[in-house]
């Protein structure tokens, strides 16, 4: 029997990258999943991934949503709930990194980086938290990044500012909701080797960089980040509240400087 077998979990951007891999990984657990995707064009998607977790044994359905506005995040929710019940497992996953320079960063591009990166996981945790409070249980895991902690680029300062006031909301709510039995925590990775960085990594001196620049001298997987946000929504994770669980090859503990300079 698996570690969340039987509960209800909603992943917000499941469709693709790291949300697919935690939708698999709560599936491996026992969770019955519901995989939110945004736009049509990546229905298919989602349903590919649901098709995985049903394969898994589990109970697994699509949900459409804009997850920035408040009516779609209802519709959502009450679909979620006419389907499975409750949702018991929140993870708030959806994200984007559009890369512009400071100063060429539009009020549109930064409006919308807010509102997918720090309105929705408002959104979303306040309505699954109702339901949570009444039942005096729940877990939230929210999806941030190495970026909620350091600066990580010098073209992404909206991305940076949206992440970092994502893990003060996560701090917040974990301390306002933990008289109920909810536990709010966060996972940071480091760069993943999936479709929101593969134009980056495309480039092999880049790829390289971004490898040397890690102690471990390697990349994060997708299915890392799963086993974090698994770990989180356990019984194994009951008195964890309010923490960002970096899964960053030590990344945001390392000091920038040469490699030749730490070895001496």
């Amino acid at each position: 029997m698996g570690r969340l077998q039987g509960k209800i979990a909603l992943v917000t951007g499941g469709s693709r990258g790291i949300g697919e891999a935690i939708v698999i990984r709560l599936a491996e657990e026992g969770a019955n999943v519901a995989v939110n995707f945004t736009s049509d064009s990546s229905r298919a998607k989602a349903e590919a991934v649901a098709e995985q977790a049903r394969a898994l044994g589990v109970n697994a359905i699509i949900v459409q949503a804009d997850v920035g506005s408040k009516e779609q995040v209802e519709r959502m929710f009450g679909e979620v709930e006419t389907a499975f019940g409750p949702v018991e497992i929140l993870v708030n996953n959806a994200g984007i990194a559009p890369f512009e320079p400071f100063m060429k960063v539009t009020e549109e591009t930064w409006d919308r980086t807010f509102n997918t990166n720090v309105k929705s996981i408002f959104m979303c945790s306040q309505r699954a938290a109702a339901s949570m409070i009444e039942r005096r249980a729940g877990k939230i895991v929210n999806v941030l990044s190495t970026a909620s902690l350091v600066v990580t680029s010098p073209v992404i300062p909206h991305y940076q500012s949206s992440k970092a006031a994502a893990h003060m909301l996560t701090k917040g709510m974990a301390i306002e909701l933990g008289k109920f039995g909810i536990n709010i925590n966060a996972v940071g990775p480091s760069t993943v080797d999936t479709d929101m960085c593969t134009d980056f990594l495309a480039d092999p001196e880049l790829r390289r960089k971004e490898v040397e620049a890690n102690p471990m001298k390697r990349l994060g997987t997708a299915r890392q980040i799963g086993d974090a946000v698994v770990f989180l929504a356990s019984e194994e994770a009951m008195q964890i509240n309010g923490h960002l669980l970096m899964v960053d090859g030590g990344l945001t503990v390392k000091a920038a400087q040469p490699d030749d300079h730490m070895e001496r």
